[in-house]
């Protein structure tokens, strides 16, 4: 596990030089990467910073008892016009459509904790032995002395109770428990975000865990779980793709199963797969997915492919 003393001191010289900082949020935003770049917004904009928070798509509706916060589309900003770009979690989930856009004089700097990341920037902090890319900009500001107010605390518990299925999965080393207690010490709310992202859920996000539920399917002899959620299935419960999150996670814990798998349409002709397992069960879930285009984490990783979910006589298959 990385240091990164001389990248955090860089990042942090960088955004005390520059007036005009860009955060980019992956696409289906999750907790950790909204945790990332508010946390980032709120220290810079305690140092006067003009800030501007790009997504390809909208903030999540889940997290707006949280706080809401408007996301730019990148492709009505001037990107021009930024110091510095700093890209947080899963930067290959749509920064790479606009990361040829910047000059030579921008700063640019990745943060990751995916394996297999090939994008790189000016400063690059990527190590996937991190739990999460919140508990790297946990690190960031204690390195460099950054007194955390209560808003700040709670994005990144956020963001870290996100990637650790709420201190549970095996990411949750010593370390993430040390930083969970000192972000709970600095006023994080661990109620709001449990009650927010785990237990408060709509009508229509159980209707959707139902019918994936009602779905799933198991094949002894490769020890999978699965179900499928398609665009009709979303349309007649009234949810979105956000209420798919954690149906995954949820399949995992089905006895006698070594991974999971969910299918979702999620429009525009793309079928997304997330993948779940633990470790004792002995899969690699990022191999699965990397045969698909994907990756990930050897214990959550997804993918993405093109064309539609079809039933037939054995199960279901992508067309």
């Amino acid at each position: 596990m990385s240091t990164f003393a001389q990248e955090f001191h860089t990042l942090n010289f960088a955004i005390k030089e520059s007036e005009n900082i860009l955060l980019f949020a992956h696409s289906h935003p999750d907790g950790d990467t909204v945790g990332s770049v508010l946390a980032f917004r709120e220290y810079t904009q305690s140092l006067g910073k003009n800030v501007d928070v790009a997504c390809f798509d909208p903030f999540p509706d889940y997290l707006s008892s949280i706080i809401r916060v408007d996301f730019s589309n990148p492709e009505q900003l001037d990107l021009k016009k930024y110091n510095l770009i700093i890209a947080a979690d899963s930067v290959e989930r749509g920064f790479e459509k606009i990361k040829n856009n910047f000059l030579e004089n921008q700063v640019l700097a990745i943060l990751d904790h995916h394996p297999d990341i090939t994008l790189r920037g000016d400063i690059n902090v990527i190590d996937a032995s991190y739990s999460s890319v919140c508990e790297i900009v946990y690190n960031f500001f204690e390195a460099n002395q950054v007194d955390l107010s209560p808003e700040m605390a709670t994005y990144l518990l956020l963001g870290i109770l996100g990637d650790t299925g709420s201190l549970q999965h095996s990411s949750t080393t010593s370390r993430v428990m040390e930083i969970a207690s000192k972000l709970l010490k600095k006023g994080a709310r661990l109620s709001k975000i449990i009650e927010t992202t785990f237990t408060n859920k709509s009508i229509a996000t159980l209707k959707l865990w139902g019918k994936a539920l009602e779905k799933a399917r198991i094949n002894p002899a490769s020890g999978m779980i699965v179900s499928i959620l398609t665009q009709k299935d979303l349309e007649e419960c009234g949810a979105g793709n956000e209420d798919i999150a954690q149906i995954a996670n949820i399949l995992n814990t089905v006895p006698d199963t070594k991974f999971s798998l969910i299918l979702s349409e999620r429009g525009d002709g793309i079928v997304k797969g997330s993948l779940r397992s633990e470790d004792y069960k002995g899969v690699d879930v990022s191999a699965i997915a990397a045969t698909f285009g994907g990756g990930g984490h050897r214990l959550a990783s997804g993918f993405e492919i093109k064309g539609k979910i079809q039933e037939t006589a054995d199960g279901w298959e992508i067309v």
